[in-house]
């Protein structure tokens, strides 16, 4: 089992990103129904944005639902809604506790009437909070989010507000859902699957990926420790060589 001190506390990501993937999988493998994972994986949401709070990681952004996800079974879908709800109104003491500020990325608009007052509510009663941004990607689809962006900025070029040549990667970047976020350092999947999934594909341009064999439900405060000394074990180079670093 590996201890949070094992960590050199002032080398950790600065924006971690995880897909908390398996509930569905920990719960059949237990002969329960997929909600019952998706309750489960709640707990380890509380368990890891309080650690990452404490290591100081400036920004955790959650896959929490994706564009995707609106195709599952209609209960099933309801019943994650009813758990951001619910989870949302719990974790708001936690959150200020904690000085974290809440926010979001995606589609929220789709979200259901309760789900969308419940999330702005937190946010508006977080926002002066000044430790870690906890993001949650609601309705979220990077493909989606691209194709915004496109559609954005071409309508600014056709109206000249902006100019074709000045389109860089600072344009495109605050056109992004992201704009207030920092790229991505450090990406987590859990379940052993080895895909991004439509996630913050242009935020992970330069990111280390870790694919971790373990459901969302069991991940837990060792495994995150483990994710990140792998990371601070990595040499990165953004396109350098190992001779330029040093």
């Amino acid at each position: 089992m590996s201890d949070s001190n094992e960590i050199d506390k002032l080398n950790v990501p600065k924006h971690l990103a995880i897909i908390m993937d398996g509930n569905g999988r920990w719960a059949k493998e237990r002969g329960k129904l997929r909600v019952f994972g998706h309750e489960h994986g709640v707990k380890t949401v509380r368990i890891v944005v309080e650690q990452c709070a404490q290591l100081k990681i400036d920004f955790l952004t959650l896959y929490t639902f994706s564009t995707e996800n609106w195709n599952r079974p209609k209960v099933e879908v309801q019943t994650l809604m009813r758990l951001l709800v619910s989870s949302l109104k719990k974790e708001l003491k936690t959150f200020n506790k904690n000085n974290i500020r809440l926010n979001t990325i995606g589609n929220i608009d789709a979200l259901p009437v309760k789900a969308y007052k419940e999330l702005v509510d937190v946010m508006e009663q977080t926002k002066q909070n000044t430790g870690m941004t906890l993001t949650l990607a609601l309705s979220y689809g990077a493909r989606e989010e691209l194709q915004s962006m496109v559609k954005e900025i071409s309508t600014k070029v056709k109206n000249n507000i902006i100019s074709i040549e000045n389109i860089d990667q600072d344009i495109i970047n605050s056109h992004l859902y992201t704009h207030d976020l920092p790229d991505v350092d450090l990406l987590i999947r859990t379940s052993g699957e080895h895909r991004i999934s439509n996630f913050l594909l242009w935020q992970i341009a330069y990111a280390e990926l870790y694919f971790i064999d373990v459901y969302w439900p069991d991940f837990r405060e060792h495994h995150l420790v483990e994710a990140i000394k792998n990371y601070q074990n990595r040499e990165r180079r953004f396109g350098k060589t190992s001779e330029q670093l040093t």
